[in-house]
């Protein structure tokens, strides 16, 4: 064996030894973050939308002038960070499981048709993704919110619904047409099984995998857009606690009052990038051509 032969073969197994690694850490946290977020009434201290005027911009515990009884301080209007954090957890981890869900859903089906059917069928399903696709997702999202009248959560998943379902259809129809060229499926049509029976039980089942890991890498996106939504005043609307929202409120309190805003930024960085490292787990485990590596 060559010295060139040896270092591939050591290269590949530590490849396969990363991408087999599992990340407690990113699964850990995101294990905590979702427990909060489902006893948020238990784990915060105090009503995330009411406070007090005299409470007003009080530091964060472990500085001076802070109060254990406000851990990550207040916001302007004396309300405290920290049990507005664990209730935007809740919105933040709900948008983006609902429109993943929802989104997954639609594009999974329609997917399927088009690769199924082929034809003008796929034509006209795959022109209208494209089109889908190319749209800027921030800005059509402000415009379809916009659109639809006063911001609320279900206006919020509804237009991540519309803009993202695209981004599963166009992959589904990929793995869709690979599995319908296989013989089972030719005896399935022969022995008189009906359409639905056939991407419901052998075409669903085979791209049940691609589906998992782009759901899981599209979960941290979301999360970014509803926050970026929150942010811009175009998302989940005021007093309900939101992470974007949050950061928005502080923006100009940068200089005097820090933490109104970095504290619930921090806490969108460290949810996308374990939700991320995890999604590139999921990938390397069940992506089919990762895995013949």
């Amino acid at each position: 064996m060559t010295i060139t032969e040896t270092t591939d073969l050591f290269e590949s197994g530590k490849t396969r030894i990363g991408r087999n690694r599992t990340p407690w850490l990113s699964l850990g946290f995101l294990t905590v973050v979702v427990l909060v977020a489902i006893f948020a009434p238990l784990v915060a201290p105090q009503d995330p939308t009411l406070g007090q005027l005299r409470d007003r911009l009080i530091p964060p515990a472990w500085q001076q002038g802070g109060s254990m009884d406000h851990i990550f301080g207040t916001d302007k209007l004396g309300r405290d960070v920290f049990s507005r954090v664990v209730y935007g957890a809740r919105i933040s981890l709900a948008v983006g499981f609902l429109s993943v869900s929802i989104a997954g859903s639609v594009g999974t089906v329609v997917g399927m048709v088009a690769g199924y059917y082929k034809g003008w069928v796929d034509s006209l399903l795959m022109r209208l993704t494209d089109v889908t696709l190319a749209l800027p997702l921030i800005l059509m999202a402000i415009i379809l919110v916009a659109i639809m009248g006063e911001p609320s959560f279900g206006k919020v998943v509804l237009t991540i619904v519309i803009l993202r379902w695209a981004f599963y259809a166009r992959q589904i129809r990929g793995e869709t047409l690979a599995v319908t060229e296989q013989p089972y499926v030719d005896l399935a049509r022969i022995s008189g099984a009906s359409t639905r029976r056939i991407l419901f039980r052998h075409v669903l089942p085979n791209v049940m995998p691609s589906l998992l890991v782009l759901a899981t890498l599209n979960v941290a996106l979301i999360i970014l857009v509803e926050a970026s939504l929150s942010f811009l005043g175009a998302g989940i609307p005021p007093p309900t606690p939101a992470w974007g929202l949050m950061v928005a409120d502080g923006r100009d309190l940068l200089e005097k009052a820090w933490w109104v805003s970095i504290i619930p930024g921090t806490a969108i960085c460290l949810t996308v990038l374990a939700v991320n490292l995890v999604g590139d787990w999921v990938r390397d485990r069940f992506d089919p051509r990762l895995r013949q590596l």
